[in-house]
């Protein structure tokens, strides 16, 4: 699909632009046109961006056809960049899926390119569709406005693995399991994997924001430094989520190591009381010799009351002594 915004220099607002109107406001230097295609077939984006703009091959088979980190290319009458969406499901093996976004930025246009729907695309196009005076402080404007969105949502994706951590946290304390486990090393990898997504979009924003660009005025470096401003605290705030899952899992592993410790002790007092007992039991059951002395009184009646009692008063007094003595 492509769709096209357009406000011209008698600020009118025309969308849904036919192929020959497009090809004319593509070689307009005045008012500002918007071109989003979203998984339009690679002919149709070729045709648009090769012959409407005029954009060199190299660009534009970077756009269509590679996959690239974020970067910006500099072709002096326009800018060519290359930013990632994310979307984010906690119950997926892999929780962040990303999109691919190009962007050509000229004085009097904005060209977008991605294969799947992206979320800040969709917000912005809304707002300029309700209010054309997005679209009235130039392009620069609008690509400041995407960006912003852009890391936005990259605020929000964060706000749920922040969430996230804190219920594992919840079940590593309530009753960790090998899934909790599972659970933290999938975390710790989403943080990992969006650190390196925005670590180089953070770069892009930095030379939008101090770098001297043709199509860029001066005037709108502030923003787009605002909007680096908001990458780095990002980061700062991944960094600390990165901290707090590794703490997750050293207190998974002190809680195992724990509940380990207590099930040995049960043991061990298992172990341990009735050690006496099978001493007893196993010295009056050694019957390998025939007795040759009169030990009637050992076999008798009395000797097995006087034995079933011991077995039964040893473990009783080791375990309140055991008591007594706070091992258990």
């Amino acid at each position: 699909m492509i769709r096209t915004l357009q406000l011209t220099h008698d600020n009118q607002l025309r969308t849904n632009l036919s192929t020959d109107d497009l090809f004319k406001a593509a070689q307009q230097a005045d008012g500002l046109l918007w071109v989003d295609m979203d998984g339009e077939s690679l002919e149709s984006c070729e045709t648009v961006l090769s012959n409407a703009f005029g954009f060199h091959p190299l660009a534009v088979d970077d756009a269509l056809r590679q996959t690239h980190i974020s970067k910006v290319d500099d072709w002096e009458d326009y800018i060519y960049l290359v930013f990632h969406s994310i979307q984010y499901q906690s119950s997926a093996d892999e929780p962040i899926q990303t999109h691919e976004l190009d962007i050509f930025l000229g004085k009097s246009y904005l060209v977008t390119y991605h294969l799947e729907p992206v979320a800040p695309i969709e917000s912005v196009w809304e707002v300029c569709q309700r209010d054309k005076r997005s679209l009235s402080r130039g392009s620069a404007y609008l690509l400041y406005q995407l960006l912003d969105d852009l890391i936005a949502h990259y605020l929000a994706v964060v706000e749920e693995v922040n969430q996230d951590i804190d219920l594992i946290e919840d079940q590593v304390f309530s009753g960790p399991n090998p899934a909790t486990l599972e659970s933290i090393f999938t975390l710790r990898r989403t943080l990992l994997r969006l650190r390196h997504l925005l670590v180089p979009q953070r770069e892009v924003l930095y030379k939008l924001s101090r770098v001297d660009f043709q199509v860029i005025e001066t005037e709108f470096t502030v923003f787009f430094r605002d909007v680096y401003d908001h990458a780095a605290r990002l980061d700062n705030i991944l960094e600390s989520l990165r901290e707090l899952a590794g703490s997750a899992l050293e207190i998974y592993l002190s809680v195992i190591n724990n509940r380990m410790n207590e099930v040995m002790k049960t043991l061990t007092i298992i172990t341990t009381l009735f050690m006496p007992l099978a001493f007893i039991t196993g010295f009056f059951g050694m019957n390998f010799f025939q007795a040759t002395l009169p030990l009637d009184v050992w076999t008798g009646r009395l000797a097995f009351a006087i034995t079933m009692v011991i077995i039964v008063l040893v473990p009783v007094g080791m375990y309140l002594w055991m008591r007594r003595r706070a091992w258990m």
